[in-house]
């Protein structure tokens, strides 16, 4: 590997860690609540942590396999088959470490070797970096190309006793190159969970212990499921409102209330992305190359306007049926599917400055909630 792509590779990891650890931050802050839900941001932190953690895999990866490529031109994430890979070597890291020296071994071969030759130990180099990748994706989960559910809140709504319970997964889009979040809130109406945990007053029975996150879907009845189901339906071709109406129609007791999907990108790195001339065009002139980035997300939300009741006859029944609400006053929200939507930005202040000073701000963060990051400190709305 050249200097020039050692230097590129070191850029992009260099920006890319310094960006999610950014919105990591953000998403942390106790007072921050997901639009439009009540519910605090820190929710969906685990699933960025997981994010940053496949990076850390990515790279350690690079020292000894060089099979590693960038959606440049769009996303600015890894292409999919590195996702896919980084899976593959997860699901055997056992297999291979038990055929890999440990690191004590290594490294008293490669002190030995340097003695012996007197030149520097690649390969041995590379058996090390590929034990320190395989021990690295054991000790840290990853952002898989489907990250399994949780359920990370539980209440009862006591108007009409049902269990709700708000579900967290991710997806990383193939076609798209980007990593998704979803959260749902989700009432069940089904029997067993109702029976074990709403008292008789509508309240949550405090006498049962649900230790959260919980794997999975609340209900084990329905939890396999349920997993089956977010897996074919989480593409980002699919629309918010869309998957709520799929799962609505699916799950009869199942009421999904809201849907609120996180896109994380694109990710812009002056010199190695080429998504946006304008935008890298400007950031190329940030005084100091590891803060000249810029990462955007999208939070789309799609809830449940009304209800229509369950109908129980004689002979049939009708499940209850959820209408959601499209906002068709605004043309973007109509073209995702949502009932509401937010564009964020995070910007070093080095960049934000560059774009500013040319003239660009305007322009590039028009629709966008801006969130300016300097040392630890992230500062939104500028």
């Amino acid at each position: 590997m050249s200097s020039e792509t050692t230097d590129a590779v070191r850029h992009y990891f260099t920006t890319i860690g310094a960006a999610l650890g950014g919105l990591q931050s953000w998403l942390a802050d106790p007072g921050l609540m997901l639009p439009g839900s009540g519910l605090p941001a820190s929710l969906v932190v685990p699933a960025v942590v997981r994010l940053k953690n496949s990076f850390t895999a990515w790279e350690n990866r690079i020292g000894f396999s060089q099979a590693f490529r960038i959606s440049r031109a769009e996303s600015g994430y890894p292409v999919f088959q590195n996702v896919l890979e980084l899976e593959n070597d997860r699901a055997t890291a056992d297999k291979r470490l038990a055929s890999i020296p440990d690191a004590a071994a290594l490294k008293a071969e490669m002190a030995d070797f340097i003695l012996r030759v007197r030149e520097f130990p690649r390969e041995l180099q590379s058996r090390m970096a590929e034990r320190v990748y395989l021990e690295s994706l054991k000790r840290g989960d990853v952002f898989s190309p489907f990250v399994l559910p949780e359920t990370v809140h539980v209440s009862v709504n006591p108007e009409n006793r049902r269990v709700r319970t708000v579900v967290v997964w991710g997806a990383f889009d193939g076609s798209q190159t980007l990593p998704m979040i979803y959260v749902a809130t989700i009432e069940d109406s089904s029997e067993n969970v109702t029976d074990l945990l709403v008292t008789k007053d509508g309240k949550l029975n405090e006498e049962t212990d649900v230790p959260l996150p919980v794997g999975g879907l609340l209900n084990p009845q329905l939890a396999a499921q349920f997993d089956d189901f977010v897996q074919k339906n989480s593409a980002y071709s699919l629309s918010p409102a869309t998957i709520a109406q799929n799962l609505d129609k699916d799950f009869p007791t199942l009421h999904p209330k809201s849907l609120r999907r996180i896109v994380l990108g694109p990710f812009y790195s002056a010199g190695i992305t080429e998504n946006n001339a304008r935008i890298n065009e400007v950031l190329s002139k940030v005084r100091k190359p590891d803060n000249a980035w810029l990462l955007t997300w999208t939070m789309q939300e799609v809830f449940a306007a009304h209800e229509i009741a369950e109908k129980r006859g004689f002979f049939s029944s009708t499940p209850a049926v959820q209408q959601f609400h499209i906002e068709t006053n605004d043309l973007e929200a109509a073209r995702m599917g949502v009932s509401a939507y937010e564009k964020h930005a995070l910007v070093p202040h080095d960049a934000y400055q560059a774009l500013y000073a040319a003239g660009e701000a305007a322009a590039i963060f028009g629709h966008y909630r801006v969130h300016v990051i300097s040392g630890t400190n992230v500062i939104s709305e500028v």
